[in-house]
């Protein structure tokens, strides 16, 4: 038979035993000790100082002085010396210095779920000292607690990191936060050691940058998000055309009008000009007229016309089967002028002769 009890270790008193009040009171004194145990600290590693008689301590790990080698056990004073009990699984202890209690878990003491600050808390797996709340679960829930509910994710200054790292096999494949900045971005690796910026918000005026989105004017990278000024949209269809080195930069498609005709540009550069216009008396043999475009070529322009002859309007002689080709007498990168002529040996024009004329321009703006 033992000469101690199973759970507290209490000495028992032995057959014919002398003096058997010293056995009984040490008994008496360990059931007092942990018989709603309370110690004073769980961190000191050596006793300092005077201590009171029942005084209890949690030992911490690499204790010194008379508590060395006594990890992890409870230290009672009894007034002369010390006593080391060592605690069973599911032993609990009030630590009056943090005004928390612990519980003996598999040889450590570990903070009661609920209270005060836990230094780690693991949930179905281990927790640690980098990973100091961890969950091995198949979802976790955090709910509200009224009408909502926000995770916050702190950190100490500008250039630490304050993300949500997903991975695969433990190792990083998406990175999202503020990582090493105060601006929000997306990060992805295909390696866990190679990232690329996907997209970073600015702060300031929200708009992106980032590898998902384009570079620049030409950037015709497949899978990229065109940003605003990069490419078209909806607003940029019709517009003014612009453009910068070659590169357009406005709208694809300008149209407009004045006294001198219509118009239409496009983003690559052509440009065609339309009218009518009315070719007057300038000689028995001929009729003319100049047109001004209504915008402008960055060149001599192609250009050419159409006589209408429903709106030949000649007062005498010569007729419509009198009359020969529209001719271009010249142009330039601004206006052209037109001939229309009578056939040889017709009838001579009148000075209050006129032919409309479907004029064309085609060319280039840029």
């Amino acid at each position: 038979m033992s000469d101690v009890s199973a759970n507290l270790e209490l000495p028992y008193l032995a057959p014919s035993q002398a003096q058997k009040h010293v056995t009984h009171n040490e008994a008496l004194q360990i059931i007092d000790a942990v018989a709603q145990l309370s110690v004073e600290s769980r961190t000191l590693i050596e006793p300092t100082g005077t201590v009171e008689s029942g005084a209890c301590y949690l030992v911490p790990e690499l204790a010194s002085g008379v508590w060395l080698g006594q990890d992890n056990k409870i230290a009672l004073w009894n007034g002369t010396g010390w006593i080391f009990l060592t605690a069973k699984e599911g032993w609990r202890a009030w630590v009056i210095a943090e005004a928390l209690e612990v519980v003996m878990t598999s040889g450590v003491w570990i903070t009661v779920e609920g209270q005060g600050a836990i230094e780690t808390l693991g949930v179905n797996t281990t927790a640690d000292v980098v990973n100091r709340l961890s969950v091995a679960a198949d979802a976790t829930l955090l709910s509200h607690d009224g009408g909502g509910h926000q995770l916050k994710v702190n950190k100490a200054s500008s250039g630490d990191t304050a993300s949500l790292l997903y991975q695969s096999n433990w190792s990083g494949r998406a990175e999202m936060g503020l990582a090493g900045n105060d601006e929000f971005s997306i990060k992805v690796s295909d390696d866990g050691s190679t990232w690329t910026e996907a997209l970073r918000f600015d702060g300031a005026d929200g708009l992106a940058s980032g590898a998902a989105v384009t570079q620049g004017p030409t950037d015709i990278t497949d899978g990229r998000l065109i940003r605003n000024g990069d490419g078209y949209v909806k607003s940029t269809v019709i517009g003014t055309v612009s453009q910068t080195g070659g590169v357009p930069t406005g709208a694809i498609v300008e149209t407009g009008s004045n006294v001198n005709g219509d118009y239409v540009r496009f983003a690559d550069g052509s440009q065609i000009c339309t009218t009518t216009l009315t070719l007057d008396y300038s000689g028995t043999a001929r009729l003319s007229g100049t047109w001004t475009y209504p915008i402008s070529f960055a060149a001599e322009a192609n250009t050419t016309g159409i006589v209408d002859l429903s709106d030949l309007n000649v007062n005498a002689t010569p007729g419509p089967d009198e009359v020969g080709s529209v001719m271009l007498g010249n142009n330039s990168a601004t206006s052209a002028v037109f001939w229309l002529y009578r056939l040889s040996g017709m009838t001579s024009f009148a000075s209050a002769d006129t032919c409309e004329v479907r004029v064309m321009a085609q060319g280039r703006w840029f």
